[in-house]
């Protein structure tokens, strides 16, 4: 992988973004990979730990105002961070950390008050709380225009009721940057996000819910009966919800790719490590061409997702619009990671389906990125609408 990536790293990021990457390693390879195995067990990480620790390091909020505690740094220098999340042994766990800084925090970044930004974002960012994300419902997933849960102004309140579904860091949550509908009226301009405080009375954490992979992210069903938050948590304009969470998808999207990259070559190094020393018929597997030319055709693919993630990069820094091109890596990366953790797993034969392998949990946890924050399907419908099919 060294040569590869070091090349990268030359041609699109400077010795100071590589100085990010390097430190973003060390912490991955000192304060988590040791642990993932025991966090993935008990089903959840202990983010409150582990976000000040990576708050004190600048890793939460690298493109954001210093103003408010973040490092104000570029595009490549978020890419380099993100690419490094990859390296975490439990792909659940880099969403995790997403959720934090690219899903909960860019709407209270861009569109917050002063008040929301010196209570909300500065403690997300120096890791004193743990933000969440509350759009998903039961009836409402990539279709957010059908969500329920309702917020009725009340004078210099709203009341909200109804719930939330697939919340991640949903029990270990501080604030919930929540969606709900503030009006009843038809179209896109009656919802509003609003920042939720956990700890209100009204608010229950229903369970935590079992899921198939990505189990060391904890992951809730949330209710709110008649919960009062003030006006002034309102992120924005009452009313434009809707649209600022469209943008948000954005930075939630693109968060999700560089880390599937590296994940992705990961897989394929590990496979070729084990199957170097996999003796069978009197020689190593790696001498099948079979499977040298399905390691040659994924590694191929994975590049191209590469380039095509750099390409984004060079867009936003740019200040374009990458809807069109967001939509199509993330819609790659969730077909290419379980394509490869899937041919992995057959190589690693009867030890791919033990629970203890590594190949096992990457199998396991590659199959949501196809779901999670947007469905194959759903990108498949935001990109022929663009191209106005």
């Amino acid at each position: 992988m060294g040569n590869r990536l070091d090349t990268s790293e030359q041609i699109y990021f400077t010795k100071d973004h590589n100085m990010v990457r390097r430190a973003v390693r060390d912490f991955v390879n000192k304060e988590i990979n040791p642990f993932v195995d025991e966090w993935e067990e008990q089903g959840y990480a202990p983010l409150k730990k582990l976000f000040k620790k990576m708050g004190e390091l600048g890793f939460l909020g690298i493109r954001y105002d210093p103003k408010y505690g973040g490092q104000g740094l570029d595009y490549w220098y978020e890419t380099a961070f993100l690419e490094e999340l990859g390296h975490i042994k439990a792909l659940g766990l880099a969403v995790a950390i997403t959720v934090q800084t690219n899903m909960a925090t860019p709407a209270i970044d861009e569109f917050g008050s002063d008040f929301l930004k010196e209570t909300y974002l500065k403690a997300a960012i120096k890791g004193d709380m743990v933000g969440a994300i509350a759009v998903t419902e039961s009836g409402a997933g990539s279709d957010v225009a059908a969500l329920a849960t309702t917020a009725k102004r009340e004078k210099d309140h709203y009341a909200i009721n109804g719930s939330k579904m697939f919340i991640t860091n949903g029990t270990q949550a501080d604030f919930y940057t929540l969606l709900a509908r503030t009006s009843d009226d038809p179209g896109y301009h009656s919802f509003s996000l609003i920042v939720v405080p956990a700890d209100l009375p009204g608010i229950t954490i229903g369970r935590k819910l079992d899921k198939l992979g990505v189990r060391i992210s904890d992951t809730a069903e949330i209710f709110f009966d008649n919960v009062m938050v003030p006006v002034e948590n309102r992120i924005g304009a009452e009313g434009e919800g809707f649209i600022y969470q469209m943008k948000q998808f954005q930075h939630e999207r693109f968060s999700l790719l560089p880390f599937t990259c590296t994940a992705c070559r990961d897989i394929v190094d590990l496979t070729v490590e084990y199957i170097r020393e996999r003796v069978v018929f009197g020689k190593p597997l790696i001498k099948k061409q079979v499977l040298r030319h399905r390691l040659a055709d994924w590694l191929t693919e994975i590049e191209c997702l590469r380039q095509l993630i750099y390409h984004i990069v060079r867009m936003k820094e740019a200040g374009l619009d990458v809807t069109r091109e967001i939509s199509m890596a993330k819609l790659v990366a969730g077909q290419l990671i379980h394509k490869v953790a899937d041919g992995c797993l057959q190589m690693h034969g009867g030890m791919g389906l033990m629970s203890e392998a590594i190949i096992s949990r990457y199998y396991r946890d590659a199959r949501g990125l196809s779901i999670g924050g947007g469905t194959d399907e759903v990108m498949r419908d935001v990109i022929a609408k663009i191209e106005g099919y």
